[in-house]
């Protein structure tokens, strides 16, 4: 197509993808019509096209939905050619679409750029200009880098294999090199050193959660001289062995739950709604496994000088004056709490970094680590504040045994107690703590993956 007059060329082409003549475009039209044009789309892309444009709802593209979503596509080719076009010379050649794969820890052979180059390649120069690079990926998914990635990844023309994400896809290359564990033990050293590094604040959160209230009322200040005066400045880590310790487990099978459920899907891009479901049924099923674990660490944290020798004798303690059931105390608004969390997370993550790109992106695909960074702490923040109550009333469950004068109740009951006692915003103490170390947590945990992955040979 000539970038000229896309309104004329738009025209043209609707009105070959219009067969019957009515000034509109269903999906039946849009698959017959651009097959026969020569356009091989993937899986579900004309459905997926379809309904991103058909904003209405009226079961059909009109010029103006069919013209306004191409726009919008070749804004997000235009901002994704750039991004591979690492000269800035306007064409796209092998060692590039090499060097964008060694971005995301991918190694491809000169053999394999070359394939995707001709693929691409409509004049035979061996580079990719932004009209053949346009022409080639109008139909097809190009939203960002990684979904070009990931496009290339399942074309006939390269064969790495098949990819699954947690919470970015690794391919079968990548396990067969052994990329995949050693991202994974990047994260879970990043995950130890940060809870490591916010452990105090963890524990004040817990601690305002199960002991503070409206007759009680204890402020930061309080609560850390509180803990020192009683156990010494060692204290403030209280509960973090457990907490580090059950990262291994978590991950793995976290890992282990997702990469199975979206085993299940045949190829094709993995949309939002399914990467939600898959990591909610990883982190439930996680969950289940490492609760006991859970419960423990909300013993550790909360226990006195002298109460428990370390995490075995805890174990051995519980189980013995409380019974198996105890290790499950708090358990339902534990899983009841990762549906909002994770939706709510996800959800504003996406719309926040989509909305940053459609607004300030002019050279890049990639917004960068920074923005990055604010989305995930934003999404994760409105996260908690939709989970929190749960997160609240798990803890008090899990450590109502170690709780003077407190009777077991059922969760109903608890926040029922809670709101007469206290109001709604008893559902949230501790939540202070709690926000203060979201920024040093992410800000540590990415500068130790970055340093571990530097380590590992897997850097960028």
């Amino acid at each position: 197509f000539s970038p000229e007059d896309n309104t004329k060329t738009f025209a043209e082409l609707f009105e070959k993808l219009d067969a019957n003549k009515d000034g509109k475009v269903d999906v039946s039209e849009l698959k017959t019509g651009l097959a026969a044009m020569g356009f091989t789309m993937g899986k579900g892309e004309a459905q997926k096209m379809f309904v991103s444009g058909d904003t209405d709802k009226d079961e059909g593209l009109d010029f103006e939905e069919f013209s306004k979503y191409l726009k919008e596509h070749e804004k997000k080719l235009r901002l994704t050619f750039k991004s591979l076009d690492k000269n800035q010379d306007g064409r796209i050649d092998a060692k590039e679409i090499q060097q964008s794969f060694k971005d995301l820890g991918l190694n491809l052979t000169d053999r394999d750029a070359e394939k995707i180059l001709h693929s691409i390649d409509a004049d035979g120069t061996m580079t990719v200009d932004w009209n053949e690079w346009r022409e080639h990926f109008l139909f097809n998914p190009a939203d960002n880098l990684q979904e070009i990635i990931r496009y290339w990844k399942h074309s006939t023309v390269l064969d790495i294999g098949d990819s699954l994400t947690i919470p970015d896809e690794f391919t079968e290359e990548e396990k067969t090199t052994g990329i995949w564990w050693k991202q994974l033990v990047a994260g879970g050293m990043a995950g130890v050193v940060s809870r490591t590094g916010t452990a105090p604040l963890d524990r004040m959160k817990v601690f305002m959660q199960v002991h503070s209230s409206k007759s009680n009322k204890i402020s930061l200040v309080d609560g850390f001289k509180q803990m020192i005066k009683e156990g010494g400045v060692a204290s403030l880590w209280r509960g973090n062995g457990v907490n580090v310790i059950k990262i291994a487990p978590e991950t793995a099978i976290k890992f282990m739950a997702y990469e199975q459920k979206l085993l299940a899907k045949d190829g094709g891009k993995i949309q939002s709604h399914e990467r939600f479901m898959a990591g909610s049924l990883a982190g439930a099923t996680a969950q289940t496994a490492i609760y006991p674990m859970e419960v423990m660490k909300t013993r550790l944290t909360l226990r006195k000088t002298g109460q428990y020798s370390g995490m075995f004798d805890c174990a051995k303690k519980i189980l013995k004056k409380e019974g198996v059931k105890a290790f499950y105390k708090g358990y339902v608004p534990n899983i009841l709490g990762i549906i909002p969390y994770a939706g709510i997370d996800l959800a504003v993550y996406e719309t926040l970094k989509n909305a940053w790109l459609s607004r300030y992106a002019k050279d890049t695909a990639n917004p960068g680590v920074l923005v990055l960074l604010g989305c995930g702490t934003i999404s994760s923040t409105c996260g908690q504040l939709a989970s929190y109550p749960l997160a609240l009333v798990r803890t008090r469950m899990q450590a109502q045994a170690s709780m003077e004068g407190s009777e077991p109740v059922s969760m109903s009951k608890l926040v029922k107690k809670i709101m007469q006692k206290e109001g709604f915003l008893g559902l949230y103490r501790g939540i202070l703590p709690n926000f203060m170390k979201v920024i040093p947590a992410v800000s540590i945990s990415y500068v130790v993956y970055e340093y571990m992955r530097s380590g590992l040979g897997i850097s960028k």
